[in-house]
C-alpha cells in the first residue's frame, strides 16, 4: 500500500512546478494589461512564478534556491509566460478561470513552503511563516515592479489568510504522521478558502472604530 503512494518529494514538485506555472500565468495577464512586449511578459512571468520560492529558499539559507539550481522551474516560468504572450487571457471566460488559477497558485505554494520548512527541522511557527511568503511573494513582487501597492496588503478579499490557514493546515497534518495527504489537503483547503472569499467577498477589517455607548451618552447629557 505504501509503495502506491507518491512519494512526498515527487508530490511536492508536481505541487511546486503547478504553482510555478499558475502564477506566472498570471503575470502574463498583467504584463498584457500593461501592453508589455515579450521580454516584459517574461520578466513579469519569472517575478510572480519564482518569486515567493526565491524569497523562501533565500530565508532557509540551504544552499542556492531551487529556482536557479533545477531548470525545471525557470522552463515552467518562460512557458507560462509564452503561453500568456499567444492567447490573450481576456474576457469573460478568463475572469471565470481567472480565480481558479489563482486559487490554485496559493494552495499549491502554501503547501509547499510550510512542508520544505519542516523538512528541514524548522518549528510550526517559521513553517507557517514560509508558506505563507511562498504563496504571497511572487504576487506582491510582481505588483510591486508594475507600481502598484500589493494586493495582499488590504482593500482585497481574504488572500495572506488563506494562505496562513493553509500552511496551518499541513503542519497538523505533518505533525500528525501524514506528509503526502497533509500537502494534498493543505493545497485544497487553501484554494477552496481563497475562492469563499472572493465569492463571498470576506475581507479583513481596515480599522477599528472604539464608540462610547449611547446609554452612557445620554446620562452625561442628564448629568449637564
Amino acid at each position: 500500500m505504501a509503495s502506491a503512494l507518491v512519494s512526498v518529494p515527487d508530490l511536492v514538485r508536481v505541487l511546486d512546478l503547478t504553482g510555478v506555472f499558475a502564477n506566472a500565468l498570471l503575470g502574463g495577464a498583467v504584463a498584457r494589461r500593461h501592453e508589455f512586449d515579450p521580454v516584459g511578459f517574461a520578466a513579469l512571468a519569472i517575478v510572480s512564478g519564482l518569486g515567493g520560492g526565491l524569497i523562501r529558499d533565500t530565508l532557509l539559507q540551504r544552499g542556492t534556491p531551487v529556482a536557479l539550481t533545477n531548470y525545471a522551474y525557470l522552463t515552467t516560468a518562460l512557458i507560462g509566460a509564452a503561453v500568456a504572450f499567444a492567447v490573450r487571457f481576456e474576457g469573460h471566460l478568463w475572469e471565470r478561470l481567472f480565480p481558479f488559477v489563482d486559487a490554485l497558485a496559493l494552495g499549491c505554494w502554501a503547501a509547499v513552503g510550510a512542508q520544505k520548512t519542516l523538512t528541514l527541522g524548522l518549528g510550526w511557527l517559521p513553517a507557517v511563516l514560509l508558506g505563507t511568503v511562498t504563496a504571497v511573494g511572487g504576487g506582491a513582487v510582481r505588483d510591486i515592479a508594475v507600481g502598484r501597492i500589493p494586493t495582499i496588503f488590504g482593500g482585497n478579499t481574504l488572500y495572506a489568510t488563506c494562505a496562513v490557514i493553509a500552511s496551518g493546515t499541513l503542519v497538523l497534518i505533518q505533525l500528525w504522521g501524514y506528509p503526502q495527504a497533509g500537502l494534498v489537503v493543505a493545497t485544497v483547503v487553501g484554494a477552496v478558502l481563497c475562492l469563499l472569499a472572493r465569492w463571498r467577498g470576506w475581507i479583513l477589517p481596515e480599522r477599528v472604530e472604539w464608540r462610547r455607548p449611547d446609554r452612557f451618552l445620554t446620562r452625561r447629557r442628564k448629568d449637564k
